[in-house]
């Protein structure tokens, strides 16, 4: 069993540890989260794409909690096609930014699901 090294590249979220998916890729974990009826949305964030401690050191506080929401949830969204095409307009608008897909379920009134769709160069 090998550990992680803490020094190394960043990993983000869920599919994080993965290689970077392909639009069709995308389209499949959409698909499953439109499947699940979940409530597809778009998030992005300019500065780190993770949590991490800047303004604050006590207990429990971490900067980049909350990201900005990328025009409304996708309600009545049938189509992952649907998504990748707001995916894509919120690259070209943010095009620095970290992008990621949420889906919500509106019955439990929770996040269910979570993933990087795009990061900067670099990443």
């Amino acid at each position: 069993m090998h550990v992680w090294p803490p020094l190394g590249k960043k990993k983000f979220e869920t599919l994080s540890y993965l290689p970077d998916l392909s639009t069709e890729q995308l389209a499949k974990e959409i698909d499953y989260l439109l499947r699940s009826k979940w409530i597809p949305c778009l998030e992005f964030e300019l500065d780190h794409g993770f949590v991490y401690r800047e303004n604050h050191r006590s207990p429990g506080y971490y900067d980049g909690r909350y990201w900005t929401m990328w025009k409304l949830p996708m309600f009545g969204c049938t189509n992952s096609s649907q998504v990748l095409t707001e995916l894509e307009e919120c690259k070209k608008e943010y095009p620095t930014a970290f992008i990621r897909i949420i889906g919500f379920d509106n019955v439990r009134q929770v996040q269910c699901i979570s993933f990087i769709a795009h990061k900067p160069k670099g990443y």
